[in-house]
């Protein structure tokens, strides 16, 4: 019942997930921040199982850091990517697998802007743009439509405010709020949240 969705462009790489914290039939939360700051040069945003996705993503988190510690230095995006998936495969073949999907977003000063597109099965690919969750289902035709290789972070967050009113619209579950990141080579910035109110109030252009 969740949505993710994640754009590369040139020299960035944003992030939008809803807010919403459901259980059953019942919302809990609509103020849930699903994107994480893993160091300062990326960024992750994952949904699933409230207490997979939590206890998943600090564990991540936590052994970059380590690695970091260790090493004296940080792992890029990439590296970073593998190592998720490669925990993710581990416990996919435990008794006790993470049912979490995920977007790996970062920056690297060799590479440049990265995203990475890793699901439950532990399948990774790095992407131009990606989603998660019923909602990606109507944001993969937008982000194939207007996506192209010199888009600014203005227009992708255009893209998202398209993509989060297409899903609002259309689909029968209630996300209202979704929370937006951008990652460059000054660091991790929040955007503006998109919300219903918000797309009230400045409506997306046809």
């Amino acid at each position: 019942m969740e949505t993710l969705i994640g754009i590369r462009g040139p020299d960035f790489v944003m992030l939008a997930a809803d807010c919403t914290h459901a259980h059953s039939i019942m919302v809990l939360k609509d103020d849930e921040n699903k994107i994480y700051k893993i160091s300062d040069n990326l960024m992750m945003a994952t949904i699933g199982e409230a207490g997979d996705r939590v206890q998943f993503t600090e564990y991540i988190s936590k052994n970059i850091l380590l690695y970091k510690m260790r090493n004296g230095y940080e792992l890029g995006p990439k590296s970073a990517a593998h190592f998720t998936r490669k925990n993710l495969a581990d416990y996919l073949r435990s008794r006790t697998p993470y049912q979490v999907n995920v977007l790996v977003g970062g920056y690297d000063e060799a590479d440049g802007a990265q995203l990475h597109y890793i699901d439950y099965l532990a399948n990774s690919l790095p992407v131009k743009y990606a989603a998660h969750g019923y909602g990606g289902l109507f944001v993969a035709s937008i982000l194939d439509r207007y996506h192209h290789t010199k888009i600014t972070q203005a227009e992708a967050y255009e893209i998202m405010k398209k993509g989060v009113t297409e899903i609002q619209k259309r689909l029968i579950i209630n996300l209202p709020n979704f929370k937006v990141s951008v990652i460059d080579k000054d660091g991790i910035k929040e955007m503006k949240d998109i919300t219903a109110d918000s797309l009230k109030a400045e409506p997306v252009a046809a």
